[in-house]
């Protein structure tokens, strides 16, 4: 998994609520087990209209934030069901952050495990925000996971929180089996002590 340490990029607004992970990568696109390809459906009923073309309207297809690596959202962001196609496809398309008052949990914690940045804030510093992702690509935010705060194009710095071991797989690049491997020696010691203590098994 890719580290994650600092990140400057711009930053789309989508100030809707209750975004859910049907909304995110609707269920047609879910026949895949790879974690690459779905960023192209990212959102796909809002990017496209009917016959495929592009929507001109929706955030993502302007171009001015054809390139995000953030996404500031609105509250209760990934609810719905637990399809971890839905971190996949926002990392594919490029996304590294997201921004909202709130998130599904199981969401929020897929998104730790595929190498995203999700951020929870208070509704007034979301706005503040909003207010700067809607500037277009010449707004690029910083997020600096290691001091654990965001600057928006003005220089305002806002703290956020994050659990320090989801902190420290994200900025080791830790996935479920990286951290397996982590313990790989230790793993290898016991498989040869039990070889050896009980060579019936």
């Amino acid at each position: 998994m890719e580290k994650f340490k600092t990140l400057t990029g711009v930053a789309a607004p989508m100030p809707l609520i209750n975004v859910d992970t049907d909304m995110i990568i609707p269920k047609q696109f879910l026949k895949t087990i790879k974690r690459s390809g779905l960023g192209k459906n990212l959102f796909d009923e809002m990017r496209y209209d009917d016959d495929g073309n592009e929507r001109p309207d929706f955030v993502l297809n302007k171009p001015q934030y054809r390139d995000a690596e953030i996404l500031v959202a609105g509250e209760n962001f990934g609810c719905g069901s637990s399809r971890e196609h839905a971190p996949w496809a926002i990392k594919d398309f490029g996304i590294r952050c997201v921004i909202a008052p709130s998130f599904a949990d199981i969401f929020f914690n897929n998104c730790f495990k595929n190498g995203i940045l999700p951020i929870a804030l208070p509704q007034d510093k979301v706005d503040i925000l909003m207010k700067d992702a809607e500037k277009g690509s010449n707004a690029r935010m910083i997020v600096d996971l290691e001091n654990q705060t965001l600057t928006t194009s003005d220089g305002e710095t806002i703290a956020f929180e994050v659990d320090q071991f989801k902190k420290h797989c994200l900025l080791e690049g830790l996935d479920d089996i990286g951290l397996t491997l982590e313990k790989a020696s230790a793993i290898d010691t016991f498989e040869a002590s039990a070889a050896t203590s009980r060579p019936w098994v």
